[in-house]
């Protein structure tokens, strides 16, 4: 975004500051100017001159010499432009000025050129007469500079006057950087207000006076909008009797000081509007309209259609078009179409100012690979109430330059108004915020200064749709920072209470999680969240499994990356073959994830995260050191009741006779087992693998880290020994429940230190055989007591079938 100072002071006429003085405030103020270009730059000494003789030079056939007026004097210059004669008025620069360059038009020195009196074949010159590119400039700034030669300035320029003031180059053209929240800058009007701001100047945007014949536009157009969503309102006024013709001198100036070359009066106005309100206006050839109508649509797939720039562009449905009756003549917000540009033999045209949706703007200009200015605007998301007073003023322009009749009323499809924004106003909060004590005054009066509307009764700040950017306090608490000064707010400590940092209870179980896993061995891996719907066939996951309700990513990278998992096994027996196919050995991972379980499908709620520990080995291990890590981290949880293992758990992808679901104070919390050989294989792991999950979310009710003094026991132990025979379907933890259950207080442990299968057994038994320790906390034990609850627990266990070894 460029803009020239004198533009920027025609709608703040009081604001007299250096281009230096303005870079700093603005950017201070959160208007950041990259940079200035100041378009006098080492132009020194040059006045207006009117030449008032010419004779050819003696010795040279094409230098002449002149005798030029400069006003308080008469000076002889010799030149070789071959376009002046007596009367001209042309810049020239005297003894000891500079010019910014040369007359090739080539790349300006940075020092410019300092132009001394001196003898041209013998005859003195006491100066130089300047085209335009030795000024600095080009023809695109200023079109009426011949090819080659001398610039000539108008006949009203008064001999002896500033030629650089009389050209218009005591100017300044800032380029700003502007975010892309601040929609309202992307134009002229919006930077004078953002300038009347910072330097605490009156604000006079221009006035919009009513246009317009006693005849009705309805009377020879008709427009429908069939799709509000991509274009929320569309404006049309008309003009007759054209009359085409180059654009005023100052219109001119500052459309090429903000990069734009004049071309005509009807473009020039067109693009004026557009850098004044940051609203593009686009012209059609009301003529060249079949049915004298305009429709807005959306393309047909496959519709190819011919842009001014003559390319050929493919459409699709998601792309807005402006039609007229019979045909498409233009992509809506970017580009016009060949079959209706303006021409000089137009008579009656039609202005267009609509408001198009940016994001359709930008991803239909990406697909086409066609941005413009217009779209690069219409991308940032403009205010629909804009529409109105940009189309208003272009059609105010028209009738103040002459060049044609505008026609009475105006087409506004407008079906959704857009209001404006009411934020509460909280200036506690906002100095809490901003370590200040700025009064409510003060505040009050910031807002005003960029058209902010303070409503004491309901204390409001009413925000104009303008500025979309401010939405709540923090939105207010920037703008008053802003013009109160970044560098006036205090150094500050921070306030509040002092209070202790630690982590949340999830947190630390998330830590002792893995400080278990990897004092175990197990190194971290991560896994993405994102998974294929090929994977539950890996798993020989049954097709009702719950497993294979997810939820699907709308617009997902691949079918790789299509649902959220539902199972960390996956990622976890990925990474396990990964390793293995790259001959690595004895690996041990584990990962902290989530997994996602839709309530129900389709979605009406947020799925159930759940956050699981889960544990993958191959190589030195099995499935009982597995079971060792899991009842480890029970340990250091404070889970000092047993865990229950049921081996009936139906896991299709664990093995199914080395399995066990973990049971905990009744409840499941997890799973683990060796992985089903034909899982395996899917997974290309060789030999055989082992994985554990615990839900963590199930867990940590029953965690605590509050830890409970035992003395040491005062009495001795007494330890009795027991070898039985048990049937094979009788698990071990059967047993130690029935122990558990009967060994009363004097209970202190066991231990089972054998296991035997063999010839030796009674056929389908095997002999299970257990060390058990008894202590009193206050006595000596008698063998009555121990004989006692040795009797209760064998006569459990002979309900069991389990008889002592004999």
């Amino acid at each position: 975004m460029n803009t020239a100072l004198s533009w920027i002071r025609a709608y703040v006429p009081e604001l007299d500051v250096t281009a230096q003085e303005y870079t700093d405030a603005m950017t201070l103020t959160g208007t950041k100017v990259e940079g200035y270009e100041r378009l006098d730059k080492n132009l020194e000494k040059i006045v207006v001159g009117q030449i008032t003789s010419i004779e050819r030079h003696p010795d040279a056939d094409k230098l002449i010499v002149c005798q030029v007026n400069v006003g308080q004097e008469s000076i002889q210059i010799v030149t070789g432009a071959p376009n002046v004669k007596v009367g001209d008025k042309v810049p020239v620069v005297l003894d000891g000025g500079k010019v910014a360059g040369g007359h090739d038009g080539g790349p300006l020195p940075e020092d410019g050129i300092r132009i001394k009196n001196g003898k041209l074949r013998g005859i003195e010159s006491f100066g130089m007469m300047c085209s335009i590119e030795e000024l600095g400039s080009s023809r695109d700034m200023y079109p009426d500079a011949p090819e080659s030669g001398i610039y000539i300035l108008p006949e009203d320029a008064e001999a002896g006057a500033d030629a650089v003031e009389v050209l218009g180059l005591r100017d300044v053209v800032f380029e700003y950087e502007i975010t892309s929240n601040r929609v309202d800058c992307y134009s002229v009007v919006g930077i004078a207000r953002e300038a009347a701001a910072t330097f605490g100047k009156p604000f006079n945007p221009p006035t919009v006076t009513a246009t317009g014949n006693s005849e009705n536009i309805n009377d020879y157009l008709k427009v429908s909008v069939e799709n509000t969503v991509p274009c929320p309102r569309y404006c049309a006024r008309m003009v007759k009797n054209i009359k085409l013709a180059p654009s005023p001198v100052w219109m001119q100036r500052r459309l090429a000081a903000s990069g734009i070359r004049p071309i005509n009066n009807i473009v020039d106005i067109t693009n004026y509007v557009m850098e004044e309100y940051g609203q593009p206006i686009h012209a059609f050839d009301y003529d060249q309209l079949s049915g004298h109508e305009i429709i807005v649509k959306c393309a047909k797939d496959g519709d190819a259609f011919q842009t001014l720039d003559g390319q050929e562009r493919k459409l699709d449905p998601s792309i807005l078009m402006i039609n007229d009756g019979e045909k498409e003549v233009g992509i809506a917000g970017i580009m016009g179409g060949e079959n209706s540009k303006i021409t000089d033999d137009v008579k009656t045209m039609v202005f267009e100012s609509a408001c198009f949706d940016g994001t359709n703007i930008r991803l239909s200009a990406k697909k086409l690979g066609l941005r413009t200015d217009a779209s690069g605007k219409y991308e940032k998301g403009l205010d629909s109430n804009n529409a109105e007073a940009a189309v208003n003023r272009a059609c105010q322009l028209i009738e103040e330059l002459g060049a044609g009749e505008v026609v009475g009323g105006m087409i506004d499809i407008y079906p959704e108004k857009r209001v404006e924004k009411h934020v509460p106003f909280e200036p506690e909060k906002i100095n809490k915020l901003l370590g200040t004590n700025i009064s409510e005054e003060d505040m009050i009066g910031y807002f005003k200064k960029i058209d902010l509307i303070y409503d004491e009764a309901a204390r409001e700040v009413i925000v104009p749709t303008f500025r979309q950017d401010l939405a709540c306090m923090a939105d207010l608490a920037e703008e008053v920072a802003r013009f109160f000064g970044y560098d006036n707010i205090p150094t500050t400590l921070p306030s509040g209470e002092a209070t202790t940092g630690k982590l949340s209870y999830k947190l630390r179980i998330e830590g002792l999680a893995r400080n278990i896993a990897e004092f175990c061995g197990f190194s971290e891996s991560m896994t993405y969240s994102f998974e294929s719907p090929k994977v539950f066939e890996k798993l020989l996951l049954p097709e009702d499994s719950r497993l294979r309700m997810t939820v699907n990513i709308q617009n997902p990278l691949g079918e790789d990356f299509s649902i959220m998992r539902t199972s960390p096994l996956n990622g976890m027996l990925t990474s396990l073959s990964t390793n293995y196919n790259r001959r690595n050995k004895n690996v041990r991972l584990y990962e902290l994830a989530n997994i996602y379980l839709p309530k129900a499908l389709p979605l009406t709620e947020l799925p159930d995260e759940r956050q699981q520990l889960t544990l993958g080995m191959y190589g030195d291990g099995d499935f009982f050191t597995m079971k060792g890590v899991i009842e480890e981290f029970f340990d250091k949880a404070g889970m000092h009741k047993k865990p229950h293992y049921d081996p009936n758990g139906g896991y299709p992808y664990l093995h199914p006779g080395r399995q066990a679901s973990i049971i905990y104070d009744g409840k499941v919390i997890g799973y683990m087992g060796e992985v089903h050989p034909d899982v395996a294989d899917n997974y290309k792991i060789g030999e055989k693998a082992y994985v554990a999950v615990l839900d963590l979310l199930d867990l940590i009710p029953f965690t605590t880290f509050d830890r409970k003094y035992t003395g040491i026991a005062k009495y001795p132990a007494v330890s009795r020994d027991i070898s039985m025979v048990v049937p094979k379907e009788i698990l071990v933890g059967q047993i130690e429940d029935i122990i558990d259950q009967r060994g009363g207080k004097i209970l202190e442990s066991y231990e089972l230190f054998d296991i035997y299968e063999g010839a030796q057994i009674l056929s389908g038994h095997k002999s299970v055989a257990y060390s058990i320790t008894f202590r009193s906390k206050d006595h000596t034990l008698e063998d009555k007591e121990v004989n006692a609850v040795m009797e209760k627990i064998l006569h459990g266990l002979k309900g069991l079938g389990i008889e002592l070894r004999a």
